[in-house]
Order: structure tokens, then sequence, then C-alpha cells
């Protein structure tokens, strides 16, 4: 192997290759235009000298920064308690590594300095595009992002999907399914502790509650559905209102709802799952080591991450019109809460 060459240029790496200028210029910046002989040549030298692109260059060439933003329009302290985030943004991270691109993640502290971070975010021409974990009914960044024409990708379903592209698993499907087994199991009175009703997640897994019990011929009684806002505290607030309503079975729509309600349970002297069984919705890590475990509702929060950026990079390279639409499975995890497994 030859001794590393300090500062090359692409005109020393071209004669080291045997190739043109153009040809390794090509490979730096979009490989795939490339002849498989001619840019592992080009490969071979770089990896041999340890050339490193002038990013400056790269980018006025290009007219990309290899700079992608994440944008969570919720609170900094809301993200950072909800054990959902930070796996997200793991396979976001993990994804952007892979593909030599920085993360840029944009947060805010307060409601009243959402408008100063969507403007840092969108206004400074710097992100070669954006993703976004939202899923509100009333969305200000989305016609935003429309009018500057911004790629963007969503993680959760957009209220308006027809011009963006999004990532998302099947909500309804997910519902569906945890209150179907609590119907299989023998529980008559099942109430629901939703997410939020102004998004499509918390929307979608109250439409997957309904449909089961309509389906089996349940009566739906709608003092047993009961919205909390993902967290757990609001987990435990539902579940106090619905204790009088002695409930036989819960599905939350989430884990951490799911451990407030059973913090709440426990407060009132009752046992999950011999009074009141439960199930939830993510099987993130917490799920497995809660006491009891967790019977929930498994999402691909990582893998949502990761195909948000592999759908952001083709949109920046192809445009990928119409808009795509990537929905993932979801699968139920049987494990103590529910009642199945018995003691």
């Amino acid at each position: 192997m030859s001794e590393p060459v300090k500062k090359l240029t692409l005109e020393e790496v071209a004669r080291l290759a045997g190739v043109s200028r153009a040809t390794v210029s090509r490979v730096v910046n979009n490989p795939a235009s490339v002849s498989p002989e001619y840019r592992m040549r080009v490969e071979k030298v770089i990896a041999e000298t340890g050339y490193q692109p002038n990013l400056a260059a790269r980018t006025l060439a290009s007219r990309r920064s290899g700079i992608i933003g994440l944008i969570i329009p919720s609170v900094t302290e809301f993200v950072f308690a909800d054990p959902y985030y930070p796996v997200l943004i793991e396979g976001i991270s993990r994804a952007c590594n892979l593909n030599d691109l920085t993360l840029t993640l944009f947060l805010f502290n307060s409601q009243d300095d959402q408008d100063r971070v969507y403007q840092r975010a969108l206004g400074t021409g710097l992100l070669d595009g954006v993703i976004v974990a939202a899923d509100k009914l009333v969305d200000p960044l989305i016609p935003e992002i429309i009018a500057r024409q911004i790629p963007a990708v969503y993680v959760g379903r957009p209220p308006d999907a027809s011009q963006t592209s999004y990532v998302d698993v099947d909500n309804v499907a997910g519902a569906y399914l945890a209150t179907s087994h609590l119907i299989r199991l023998g529980y008559e009175r099942i109430a629901t502790i939703t997410g939020p009703l102004d998004s499509t997640t918390g929307i979608d897994r109250r439409a997957g509650y309904l449909k089961a019990l309509r389906e089996r011929g349940r009566e739906v009684d709608e003092r047993l559905i009961v919205e909390g806002d993902f967290s757990r505290d609001s987990g435990y607030t539902a579940m106090r209102q619905l204790l009088p309503l002695k409930p036989d079975a819960i599905f939350a729509a989430s884990d951490s709802m799911a451990f407030g309600a059973i913090d709440a349970l426990n407060e009132a002297g009752l046992r999950t799952p011999g009074d009141v069984a439960i199930i939830g919705f993510d099987d993130l890590p917490p799920a497995m080591r809660f006491d009891p475990p967790l019977t929930t509702i498994r999402q691909p929060v990582r893998r949502n991450g990761m195909l948000a950026v592999e759908v952001l990079l083709e949109l920046l390279q192809t445009g990928a019109h119409p808009p795509r639409h990537i929905i993932l499975p979801t699968e139920l995890v049987i494990r103590a809460t529910c009642g199945a497994i018995r003691e």
C-alpha cells in the first residue's frame, strides 16, 4: 500500500487511478453514475491514500451540504421523557452515518419559541432536506415546507399526504389486534386510553379499537374511551377516571400510558392482570423490564427512522413523484399483563 498523500487534489487521484478528473468527481458525488470498474479503481486510490474531498467545493458543485434536519414538534422536556424518541433518533442517526450525512436536531423549549426554531430549520438554506416526526392534524410546518419546496419526509402519517412523503406503521391494524386479543381472552368491559385525538396516530389507534369491538358485536361505551397524550402521567390520570367504571381490560395506545395506568391500579390496590388486564403499544425496551412484563403491540421504531432517511435520499436524488408512502406492519407481543400467560 502506498504512503498516505497529504491534501491530494482530484487531478492527483485521477492520475493514480488512471481515469479523468470528471470520473473522480462523479465517484465522490454520485457513484451510481460511474461504471463499476472505474468506480472500484477510484475508490481503491481513495482508500489507500486517505483522500478527503474538499467539502466546501463539493457543496458548491453539487448544491448539496450533506446536512439534513430532524424536527420534532414537541417541547424538549416531553421528547426526552418519552422512550419512543430516543429509539427513533437512534435509527435516523444510524442511517445518516451509513450514508455520510450530518444530522441536525431541532427542538424547542416552549411553544413560544416554536416559530423561531422553524425559521432556523427552514430559512437558512443549509439543509438538503428535513425529517419531521409529527402527525398533528393542524401542522403549520407542512404548508411552510411545501411552499419552500424543501425535500421532506414525515415519520407518522400527516393529515393530508397528497403532497408529502411519510413512513408510518399500521396503527389501525395494531390497535385492532390488541383489542381483538382482549376480546378472545374473554374480557367484557374493555376500555381504551387513546393518544391525542388531534393526531392521526391517536385517531387511527382509536379507530382500530372501535373496529374490533364492532366486528365482534360489542356495544361501544363512550365512557370507556379516555384521551391521553402518550405520557405516563396521562395514562395515570386516565386510569383514575376509568376506575369507577370498573373496566376489566385496557388497551393503552402507548407503553408509557400503560405504565401510568398500572401505577393508578397499584395505588387503588388492584392487580394486573388479576383485576385489570392491560395491553400497550410500542414495545420499547422498558416494556420487557416492567413488573409485570407488558403485553404490547410492537412497532419497528428504529426501522421507521432508518427508512425515513432512505426515502429522503431518494427524494434528493430522483424527486420521487408521486410522494412515497410506506406503512409497516405491527405485531402482538404477549407477556404477562394481558392474562394470557397465567401465573
